[in-house]
C-alpha cells in the first residue's frame, strides 16, 4: 500500500471520515469500513481503469492481502481462545458462583472499581492485561452496577500507560532500540535504556493517567461528560450496556451468567485456569524473554475443556465442539473490528499521513515549544495512525536529534529526558484514546462493552489529562 504520491492534507481524509462517521452512527464496525473504502480507492485511482478510474474491489483486496499478517493472525487467535476459555467457564457455571461469593462480602462498585485498577496497574502488559483483567472482574462490576464503558475506561488506562513506566519490559528495549539507532551521544543499547528510564519522570501523561484513574475509581474525583451518563445509568435502571449497543463480546447463548450444573467447583476450574495463565505467562517471560500468552489461553483451555470431560459437565466431543464455536462467535465482532482497524492504519500509512503531520508542524520546534509541541504532534500522528509504537518510530528521529542540539550533545540534559518523554505520552495517548488503536479494542473486549461508547466516554478523560500534561510541559 505504499505510495509515492503526495497528498498532503487530503492523507486525512480517511481517518477523518471514519472518525466524524464513528462519533455520528457509533458504529465502528461500519465507519471503519468506509474509511478502508475510501482510503483505498485515493491509493488506487487508475485513469485507466473502469468506474471513472477506481478500483475499489480490487484495492480492498490488496489491502486486506498487505495489512492482515501474522501479527493480526496471532491476535485473533488469541481472542477466540479467550472467547472459549470464558465460554467454558460459562458452561462450568464459576463466573456467577464467583460473582455469589464475592458479592455476600459486601463488595461496593468503588471497591470493585479499584480492585480492577490494581490488578491492570500490577499486570504490566498491554495486550494480556484487558484481556485477563476485564473478563475476571466483569461478572463483579456487573453486579455492582458499573458501567461497562466504565470498565473499559479503567482497563485501557493501565495497559500501556504502565507499560511505559517499567524499562525493562519489551516497550523500553523497542524504544531503546529506536533511540540507539540515532547515535549522537548514545553509544550503546544500555545507554539507550538508561536514557529511556531517566526520561520516565517527565513523563507526564501515562503518569497523571494511572493517578487519575485511581482517583476516579475511589470516587475522589466524580464522573463527567459522557462517562457520567453511563454510569448514571448503570446505577439507577441497571443498565451496564445501553440500549442499542453492540458488546464487543457477546452474552449469546445463555449469558455470562449461564449454568447448566448445580456444583461449580471454582477451585479447579476458575482458580486453576486463571493459575495456568499467569503461571505460563511469567514461566516463558523469565525463561525465553517473551510472554508466551496465546500459547498460556490454549494450555488453559485444554485443562479446562478435559476437566469438564472428565466430570461429565459436557457430554461428548460435539459438545465440546459447539463450545468452541460459540467462544468464536462471542468475539467475532472484535476480530472484524480488529482487521478494520490495521487495514485503516495500512491506508493512513500509505497515503502518507504521518510525514504530513510531521512537515506541517516543524515550525513549531522552537526550544521554548520543543516539549509541548513534541507531545501534541506525537499525540496527533498516534491518534491518526492507531498506533503509539509507529509514532515513537517517526517521532524519536525528527525530535530526539533538536533536543541534542539544544542540550550541546549532552544525553542526560533536561531538556532530552523531557523530549523522549513527550515522544513517549504523546504515543500513549493516541494509543489510549483513538477508537483504531489496537489497545483500545482490546479493552473492549475485556470490558465487553461497545467499541464506540468506550472511546466517547473515554476521551474527555483523555482529553483533560492531555491538556493537562501541555499546560504544564509548558511551564516546567
Amino acid at each position: 500500500m505504499e505510495t509515492a504520491v503526495n497528498y498532503g492534507a487530503w492523507s486525512l481524509v480517511p481517518l477523518i471520515f471514519a472518525l466524524v462517521t464513528a462519533f455520528w452512527t457509533r458504529s465502528a464496525i461500519f465507519s471503519l469500513f468506509a474509511g478502508c473504502l475510501i482510503g483505498v480507492m485515493m491509493l488506487d485511482y487508475d485513469p485507466m481503469a473502469t468506474l471513472y478510474g477506481l478500483d475499489p474491489a480490487g484495492g480492498l483486496v490488496r489491502l486486506i492481502e498487505t495489512s492482515l499478517g501474522g501479527e493480526f493472525i496471532r491476535i485473533c487467535v488469541i481472542i477466540i481462545f479467550i472467547g472459549i476459555l470464558f465460554e467454558l467457564f460459562k458452561r462450568a457455571g464459576v463466573l456467577v458462583s464467583f460473582a455469589d461469593k464475592v458479592s455476600k462480602t459486601g463488595t461496593s462498585p468503588k471497591k470493585v472499581k479499584f480492585t480492577t485498577w490494581l490488578m491492570g496497574f500490577l499486570i504490566v502488559d498491554d495486550y494480556f492485561s484487558p484481556l485477563m483483567t476485564g473478563p475476571v472482574m466483569r461478572p463483579l462490576t456487573d453486579n455492582a452496577k458499573v458501567s461497562r464503558e466504565k470498565l473499559a475506561f479503567i482497563l485501557d488506562s493501565t495497559t500501556a500507560s504502565v507499560c511505559v513506566l517499567v524499562p525493562f519490559m519489551s516497550w523500553g528495549a523497542y524504544l531503546g532500540g529506536l533511540i540507539a539507532k540515532e547515535g549522537g551521544p548514545i553509544g550503546s543499547i544500555d545507554e539507550a535504556i538508561t536514557l529511556f528510564a531517566g526520561s520516565i519522570p517527565y513523563n507526564l501523561y501515562p503518569i497523571l493517567l494511572v493517578i487519575f484513574t485511581m482517583l476516579i475509581s475511589l470516587e475522589i474525583i466524580p464522573d463527567f461528560a459522557f462517562m457520567k451518563k453511563a454510569e448514571k445509568r448503570a446505577k439507577e435502571e441497571g443498565k451496564v450496556l445501553r440500549d442499542g449497543a453492540i458488546p464487543m463480546v457477546s452474552d449469546e447463548g445463555g449469558g455470562l451468567f449461564e449454568k447448566k450444573f448445580d456444583k461449580a467447583y471454582l477451585f479447579w476450574d476458575f482458580a486453576v485456569p486463571i493459575i495456568i495463565v499467569f503461571g505460563t505467562v511469567i514461566v516463558t517471560y523469565f525463561a525465553f524473554g517473551s510472554l508466551m500468552i496465546l500459547e498460556a489461553f490454549i494450555m488453559a483451555v485444554i485443562y479446562l475443556g478435559t476437566s469438564l470431560y472428565i466430570k461429565k459437565y459436557v457430554e461428548n466431543f460435539s459438545d465440546l465442539t459447539e463450545i468452541g464455536i460459540a467462544g468464536a462467535k462471542s468475539v467475532m465482532s472484535a476480530i472484524i473490528i480488529t482487521a478494520l482497524a490495521y487495514c485503516i492504519n495500512s491506508v493512513t500509512k500509505g497515503l502518507g499521513a504521518a510525514e504530513y503531520i510531521m512537515a506541517f508542524s516543524e515550525d513549531f520546534m522552537t526550544p521554548t515549544l520543543l516539549v509541548a509541541s513534541t507531545f501534541f504532534i506525537t499525540a496527533v500522528i498516534s491518534f491518526s495512525t492507531g498506533t503509539s509504537w509507529g509514532a515513537f518510530a517517526l517521532m524519536i528521529p525528527f525530535a530526539l536529534p533538536i533536543a541534542y542540539g539544544f542540550s550541546g550533545g549532552v544525553a542526560n540534559d533536561p531538556i532530552v529526558y523531557k523530549t523522549l518523554a513527550a515522544v513517549v505520552g504523546g504515543g500513549i495517548f493516541g494509543d489510549h484514546s483513538s477508537p483504531v488503536s489496537d489497545t483500545s479494542v482490546l479493552a473492549s473486549i475485556g470490558a465487553g462493552s461497545d467499541h464506540m461508547d468506550h472511546v466517547i466516554t473515554q476521551l474527555p478523560y483523555a482529553l483533560t489529562i492531555g491538556a493537562t500534561t501541555i499546560l504544564l510541559y509548558l511551564i516546567i
